[in-house]
């Protein structure tokens, strides 16, 4: 079958490609229109060092000596800035100005109807969210960098951001959303934190996504009633992980309602006789100091012939019953994906998420990691929606493999869309001896 037979294009790379740059276009120039490199772009390099997964910002100059022709059919790009003009203009961005980025591609995403596998539970979808690092140092820093002194008085400078995305635990891809920095605030000589970070996030996602359906699922620092309430007046459900150290006051009450009779249980048996013991405990209190607030809490085992047994806790509001505690149990374990198919292959496959691209003296840091989740997006849509790019990774197998097979092609070839770059790797090439310029 021909892999673009099927390809539609406001969904391609390059389809969202034009996409980013209308977007970035829109975002007002601090500088004014008389600038030889326009914002736009600025932010396009920016990202499209990070679609290349170039390993620094040093290798993406490289590419912008040697391969200027590609960096602008691909990418739409006018004029290139060096990396120098690249620090210094979007470090002056504020990073707020490229949310309609995300929600653009997400809107593409509800148009092909992208989403619908993505529905979990009663029309809901899962959303994940958790915090992750992605700058450190002990000497380079800005204003917005948090700080930690340890006990020999030196200072660790960070950056942090709460991360989100639609999962769906029989989806590999994840669909991220614009994520929200933990950065000191403007003004604020203390450090923000997750908690904070959560309420700015769905501040944001409610003005964006207003009728949205989701269920939260989270780790148990998300399992407190501030949170909840937030939760609440955003109009978002939850399966949140509960723990003994954390939360013994709810273990205490389904240990004493089980052992009266007063909780509800469930034990099903697999083909291959793996257990699947499920009780929950309805109208339990989150904890002493917070009796009013009601949740459901859910008890899950998973048993294996061989004696590994696997035990998680929840707390929810959704309806439990011996027909949804299942499914409400695959939906907790299905926050892992944030991890896995989002934290862990931006660090470990290809991305760099950790190294340091530049740091500059006010919003440089949170930009470039705005810009690198954009890119992430593309990739999972590309590997959800895209034949072409589907067979491409077949053909490497491997995502790193993938990645430098194209920074090869875009390094030897001339191009003028990522899909003739795509149908170069599935097609294959003609091999020629090269044609060496006259320098005499």
């Amino acid at each position: 079958m021909n892999p673009t037979s099927k390809e539609r294009l406001y969904l391609s790379a390059d389809g969202l490609y034009r996409l980013l740059r209308s977007e970035f276009k829109k975002i007002p120039d601090h500088r004014g229109k008389s600038a030889e490199i326009s914002l736009g772009d600025a932010l396009m390099a920016g990202f499209a060092m990070f679609a290349l997964k170039a390993p620094s910002l040093l290798a993406f100059e490289h590419q912008r000596q040697t391969n200027a022709f590609n960096l602008k059919g691909i990418f739409g790009l006018k004029h290139i800035p060096c990396d120098t003009q690249m620090r210094s203009i979007n470090d002056e961005v504020d990073p707020q100005q490229l949310r309609p980025a995300f929600t653009g591609i997400f809107r593409q995403l509800q148009r092909g109807k992208v989403l619908e596998p993505f529905v979990f539970f009663q029309g809901q979808y899962l959303l994940a969210l958790d915090g992750t690092t992605y700058y450190s140092s002990e000497k380079i820093h800005c204003p917005c960098c948090l700080e930690r002194k340890s006990r020999n008085g030196k200072v660790a400078y960070s950056h942090q951001m709460l991360g989100a995305a639609l999962v769906h635990p029989d989806c590999r891809e994840v669909i991220p959303l614009c994520p929200e920095p933990i950065i000191k605030q403007d003004g604020d000589a203390k450090n923000d934190c997750e908690r904070n970070a959560s309420r700015r996030f769905y501040q944001h996602f409610r003005q964006e996504h207003p009728h949205l359906p989701v269920i939260e699922i989270a780790d148990a620092l998300s399992a407190n009633a501030p949170h909840l309430k937030d939760l609440h007046d955003c109009h978002v459900r939850f399966i949140i992980g509960v723990k003994p150290g954390i939360h013994g006051f709810l273990f205490e009450q389904m240990q004493t309602a089980f052992e009266a009779g007063q909780a509800r249980v469930l034990t099903l048996q697999e083909a291959d006789g793996v257990l699947h013991h499920y009780r929950w405990l309805e109208g339990a209190s989150l904890n002493e100091n917070n009796a009013d607030i009601s949740v459901t809490m859910v008890d899950y085992w998973e048993i294996h012939p061989n004696g590994t047994i696997r035990h998680f806790s929840w707390i929810t509001d959704l309806p439990v019953d011996q027909d949804t505690v299942p499914q409400i149990a695959r939906g907790g374990r299905a926050r892992w994906h944030i991890e896995n198919e989002t934290f862990n292959t931006l660090k470990n496959q290809g991305y760099h998420f950790d190294h340091n691209f530049g740091h500059g003296s006010k919003n440089l840091s949170v930009v470039f990691a705005f810009l690198m989740m954009l890119a992430f997006l593309v990739d999972q849509t590309q590997q959800r929606c895209c034949p072409l790019f589907q067979a491409a990774w077949g053909k490497t197998k491997t995502k790193r493999q993938l990645w430098e097979d194209i920074r090869h092609l875009f390094h030897v070839f001339l191009f003028n869309s990522l899909r003739e770059l795509l149908e170069t790797m599935v097609r294959g090439f003609k091999r020629a001896a090269p044609i060496l310029n006259d320098s005499s």
